[in-house]
């Protein structure tokens, strides 16, 4: 080839816009596997271990490790050792507000989202959630009962001031442990999670006035809300 075809050397400055670029990539390939999204939405929750987070995405020990490998290539988790465990958490709130943003932009511009929300979502529950900031003052001044209806361990981890900890699964047989005179604000662990859909649902089908809370407790903590946490070093699964 002769010296008048070849290419011009990239600018220094050019070399720098690709390397920050790739950088970027590494991120966006670590959010672009729905079991990762998953991983991170546990993770959000509260530190928990390979084993624990396996189970409740339904992997194998093995599949989950992988994809937390990724997820801590690309700077979104942390892990430490305890004792014969690896225990993973997220990186920083930023990650919280990373995904946050991921949902919004795909609810903006991806019709499926909404088909997915009114075909799944919406028929267990069609009321307005309510706003974190109308709650909070609601639980100020004792006009609601607030359910958190994750896991235990999850609660334990943190959860809403005076929550009332009733997973989906148990919620039929301890109904006599909510009061009626008063609403049910549920939540668990954001904004698309079903279990707060389907708890709201049900607790109107038996007579109870029952809404969710818009956004989860990961939205309710990186908006600065007061979270309490059942004892030190609770969530320990």
């Amino acid at each position: 080839m002769s010296q008048e075809n070849k290419a011009p050397a990239p600018e220094p400055s050019s070399q720098a816009k690709r390397a920050l670029l790739e950088q970027f990539a590494r991120v966006a390939k670590a959010l672009a596997h729905p079991n990762r999204l998953e991983l991170l939405e546990f993770l959000a929750q509260g530190e928990r271990t390979v084993e624990s987070l396996a189970r409740a995405a339904g992997l194998s020990v093995a599949n989950a490790s992988q994809h937390l490998q990724q997820l801590k290539q690309a700077g979104l988790v942390a892990s430490r050792r305890a004792g014969q465990h690896v225990r993973y958490r997220l990186a920083d709130d930023d990650v919280v507000a990373l995904l946050a943003a991921l949902r919004e932009v795909a609810r903006r511009h991806l019709a499926e989202v909404d088909r997915i929300v009114e075909a799944y979502l919406a028929a267990r529950d069609t009321l307005e959630p309510v706003p974190a900031s109308d709650l909070l003052e609601r639980i100020r001044r004792g006009e609601v009962t607030v359910l958190d209806v994750r896991p235990p361990e999850e609660y334990a981890a943190g959860h809403l001031p005076g929550a009332v900890n009733i997973p989906l699964e148990e919620l039929e047989r301890r109904l006599g442990e909510l009061p009626r005179d008063r609403e049910v604000v549920a939540y668990c662990r954001g904004p698309y999670c079903v279990l707060a859909w389907e708890a709201a649902g049900r607790l109107r089908e038996r007579g109870i006035p029952a809404r969710r809370l818009e956004g989860g407790l990961p939205e309710w903590r990186l908006a600065g809300l007061p979270v309490e946490v059942e004892k030190e070093g609770a969530g320990q699964g």
